[in-house]
């Protein structure tokens, strides 16, 4: 007698797809999309006729990463960027008027170039080291520190002064080369 209950017991799965299907689109509908910020780069207007601009080597600080993630700054190879912030403020700056340094602030270019197995992580460390070392620049000129710097606000117009002041005359040349091939 028991036997014959169990044979003939089904379920029925049709309202269960139903409900998954149900569930599916809440989860579809409810979730949000994490949306990462990336870099915040202002890319160069398109040019339709690009000339080439000399620029002397002098003016250019060279910062190269390998594909093992290895610096060679200005001819010298590195294992960390300890220091790499204060000699960018003294080759853009150069207070001294040396030669080994750039002519002018406006003419200073510093040139971050990588390999293509470079490491994001390493690259933006780079990038963020150079960036910092520009705005610190610019908050010496105006009062402050480059984080305070950077966080003004350019909607008001006392602020907007103080970051129009800082960067007058000291463009952030930054030039990021298309990376080598990995082992190159």
């Amino acid at each position: 007698m028991r036997s014959k209950n169990l044979q003939s017991e089904s379920i029925n799965t049709g309202s269960m797809a139903d409900i998954a299907f149900l569930l599916l689109i809440f989860f579809l509908v409810s979730t949000t999309i994490l949306q990462e910020k990336g870099l915040i780069l202002r890319l160069p207007p398109e040019v339709k006729n690009p000339t080439s601009v000399e620029v002397k080597d002098r003016n250019v600080y060279n910062i190269r990463i390998n594909s093992r993630n290895q610096y060679l700054i200005e001819k010298d190879l590195r294992q960390n960027l300890v220091g790499l912030r204060e000699e960018l403020q003294t080759f853009v700056l150069n207070d001294t008027g040396s030669a080994e340094w750039a002519e002018s602030p406006e003419k200073a270019v510093v040139s971050i170039k990588a390999d293509r197995g470079t490491d994001y992580k390493t690259f933006i460390a780079v990038l963020d080291e150079v960036k910092a070392a520009y705005y610190e620049i610019y908050g010496k000129r105006v009062g402050v520190t480059g984080a305070e710097f950077r966080l003004l606000d350019l909607s008001d117009p006392e602020q907007r002064a103080l970051y129009d002041k800082g960067r007058a005359g000291i463009p952030m040349n930054i030039s990021i080369a298309e990376p080598d091939a990995a082992n190159s």
